[in-house]
């Protein structure tokens, strides 16, 4: 996307868009039904009441064992309150001597897509507050359709029937392998390694786990996330500069779709088959503590893991409000603005970008040369290069250590 244009006395509203989760236990079957709502989430032939219906069935249907799975991590998303965080720090540093724009005050907004606050609860304090322009920060470092691409073209929907501002906006697509953000998570990892045996942390493998998506979504629809999940794990590799091994895997499968694959599930016990005893997981499409850290990756899958006969297993903090995480936040925004341009562009999405279509833009197809890829790639995509001479082909060691394609 074009830079949006800023100057001196522009009030930047910066909106981090995040899919939310409930805050009570009574918020459950509400916050359910919105996910079911949203068609990139549950695709149905229909829509109106019939759509409605589905819905809230499926929500009713789901309702009792998610909130068992709440519950057992205390009761609420954490979700919510991390990403207030978030913001928070974001809006210091962009407010700081070190920020990107001297003499342009930002405020940085939550705006969530299943649960408060919704877009138009956030685009209704932008207004009260003389917001002028927009930037749009998903907290999705690796660009999907089912979640970057959904949250994006809902704001473009409520920006297009009036029910909010339009204001001149742009948005920050995806930074799957910026540099601050490479870095936060092998710091990450780093820590979580302190919690094994010192005799162990040097061959404790990794297993990336991501959110994974229906295959279809890759398979006709084009969807880059698969790509983009992967090329985050090669530039976490090649920038920790060790050999250890790893693999990628998915998790989060939802009704009989065939989903991405491995499962991490299924990636677990085929560590253990192999005969390691201990592993790190790694959650690496999530930048804060979530339902799917807490209870499937912290509670579930390490119950697997001790039934499969492992020692030792572990799963990495989010990001959350990492320095370097948000740094690298600030900087991907600091790409989209144009600093010192006194005309004002156009109202709406600037460049004429095509949200309700779920179209990014155009990806750079990525070559074979890729350390690790999925056994379905159709080499759809590479992430943005954020800094220059950033060479397109990254090889970690030509020992390979992609456990993924043993």
């Amino acid at each position: 996307m074009e830079p949006l244009p800023v100057a001196r006395g522009d009030r930047v509203g910066v909106v981090l868009l995040y899919l939310g989760g409930p805050d009570t236990a009574e918020d459950v079957l509400p916050f359910l039904y919105n996910l079911f709502m949203d068609p990139a989430v549950l695709d149905l032939p229909c829509g109106g009441l019939m759509r409605s219906w589905l819905s809230r069935a499926a929500a009713t249907l789901r309702c009792k064992s998610v909130r068992k799975e709440y519950e057992a991590i205390g009761g609420s998303s954490p979700v919510n309150r991390l990403a207030k965080e978030q913001a928070e720090s974001l809006e210091a540093l962009l407010n700081s001597k070190q920020g990107p724009a001297p003499g342009v005050a930002f405020r940085t907004y939550v705006a969530m897509r299943y649960w408060h606050p919704y877009c138009e609860e956030t685009a209704l304090r932008m207004q009260q507050d003389g917001i002028n322009k927009v930037v749009l920060l998903p907290l999705f470092p690796q660009y999907s359709k089912t979640t970057t691409g959904s949250t994006l073209a809902y704001w473009q929907a409520l920006e297009r029937q009036g029910e909010i501002p339009s204001w001149p906006t742009t948005c920050v697509v995806e930074y799957a392998a910026h540099p601050k953000y490479v870095q936060a998570v092998s710091e990450r990892i780093d820590e979580a390694l302190q919690r094994f045996p010192r005799r162990l942390r040097d061959d404790v493998p990794l297993l990336f786990s991501a959110y994974g998506t229906p295959l279809r979504e890759m398979k006709e629809r084009g969807d880059p996330h698969c790509c983009l999940i992967h090329d985050t794990v090669d530039r976490v590799m090649a920038h920790r500069r060790t050999q250890r091994p790893y693999q990628v895997a998915f998790h989060g499968k939802a009704g009989p779709a065939e989903w991405l694959t491995p499962a991490t599930s299924d990636a677990l016990n085929d560590l253990a088959r192999r005969g390691h005893t201990s592993v790190l997981v790694v959650p690496i499409a999530l930048v804060t503590e979530h339902l799917e850290t807490t209870y499937v990756l912290d509670i579930v899958l390490r119950e697997q893991a001790a039934a499969a006969g492992m020692s030792y297993y572990e799963v990495m903090p989010a990001l959350n409000c990492h320095p370097l995480f948000i740094q690298g936040l600030a900087e991907a925004l600091a790409k989209q603005l144009a600093l010192g341009h006194e005309a004002e562009p156009v109202n709406g999405f600037a460049n004429g970008y095509k949200l309700a279509a779920f179209e990014p833009p155009v990806w750079r197809t990525h070559s074979s040369g890729r350390c690790s890829s999925c056994a379905q790639c159709r080499h759809l995509a590479e992430a943005r290069r954020w800094t220059a001479g950033d060479p397109v082909q990254l090889r970690i060691n030509p020992s390979r250590t992609d456990l993924s394609g043993v």
